[in-house]
């Protein structure tokens, strides 16, 4: 099973999205640095997750919430329009 993710950063405001198997130890991993880009802008919070049952389709997934389209929806999603990226 793989795990299409959305974290918001406390600190920033920013949202970042990923994939994982482990979603609670992935954001254990954003929330001690180990992630270059999440690692500046601690503490982390998932906000969403979407479960798909092959990698491929995640991928997928994953690659259209990062996209314009992407964020737009995920912005209606969470009623987060105002909030930056």
């Amino acid at each position: 099973m793989w795990i299409v993710y959305v974290l918001r950063s406390a600190k920033s405001g920013k949202r970042y999205v990923g994939m994982t198997q482990d979603v609670t130890l992935r954001l254990a991993q954003h929330n001690s640095g180990k992630s270059k880009f999440t690692s500046g802008h601690m503490p982390w919070k998932l906000i969403y997750q979407e479960t798909y049952s092959g990698s491929v389709e995640a991928r997928v997934r994953e690659k259209y919430l990062k996209s314009s389209q992407g964020r737009r929806f995920l912005d209606k999603e969470l009623g987060a329009g105002s909030l930056p990226d």
